[in-house]
């Protein structure tokens, strides 16, 4: 893509995100094709990583700050707080547990001493098909609460995801996974889940957390913890089950 090209033609200072109106030849997780419509929030940002440095050393954790930015861009808006926006591990956005509303994908190059990192982010603002929106998830909380919280629009929400996750970087790099993951466990759907390993036959596991790597872990009975690595392995939201592939 265009953005790939210019990621290394343009001075360190400078920023660089695409924005797109509709995307018709996106990539997901896994060579997954990623179709977005009218409605959507759709980026594509450059970030530069110091090899030597905390995100540098754990880059898997990017997906979750941007997964994380995502949902307090919209939460951290006054009167906002409780639209049931959430986190599933390890890159989507859901409604409650209930449907995904977008996701996230990061890809990577080490170049000397510096990660060049390109986020493609999308989540659905504006479109009440094939699913559900933000907008819809805030026409539902003034239905309920009584509220008038007014629709938000696809641009702000990308500008705010990006000075969101600016900020959770800085902390990340300061602090390390303990500056985030409070917040991160905050809103995420997997608090208190159980799942089952290798086959819906297979023994019964407990989400307990994510490493310090960014790896979900889980708490078999009898056998301890364990990571479970996202790109070996499945995790079926809707069957609570982790397949290795």
């Amino acid at each position: 893509p265009l953005i790939g090209r210019l990621m290394f033609e343009l001075p360190e200072e400078m920023g660089l995100i695409a924005v797109a109106v509709r995307q018709t030849q996106g990539k997901g997780r896994g060579g997954n094709v990623w179709l977005s419509p009218i409605g959507c929030a759709l980026s594509t940002l450059h970030i530069s990583i110091p090899l030597h440095s905390n995100l540098g050393q754990r880059i898997p954790f990017i997906q979750h700050l941007v997964s994380l930015a995502v949902v307090e861009a919209v939460r951290s808006i006054p009167g906002y707080e409780d639209i049931e926006l959430r986190v599933k591990w390890p890159n989507d956005i859901y409604y409650s547990d209930l449907m995904k509303l977008g996701g996230v994908l990061v890809n990577s190059t080490l170049i000397e001493t510096t990660f060049h990192i390109l986020i493609g982010f999308g989540f659905n603002v504006n479109n009440s098909n094939p699913t559900i929106c933000i907008n819809d998830l805030i026409a539902k909380f003034n239905r309920e609460e009584g509220t008038e919280l007014k629709p938000l629009s696809a641009d702000c929400l990308i500008a705010r995801t990006v000075t969101v996750l600016e900020r959770l970087i800085e902390i990340f790099q300061e602090k390390g996974p303990n500056g985030i993951l409070p917040q991160y466990y905050k809103y995420w759907v997997h608090s208190g889940k159980q799942v089952r390993l290798g086959s819906q036959e297979g023994p019964l596991a407990w989400v307990v957390g994510i490493d310090d790597y960014g790896y979900l872990q889980v708490h078999q009975e009898g056998e301890g913890v364990q990571s479970v690595h996202p790109d070996g392995n499945s995790f079926d939201m809707l069957r609570n089950l982790i397949v290795p592939k």
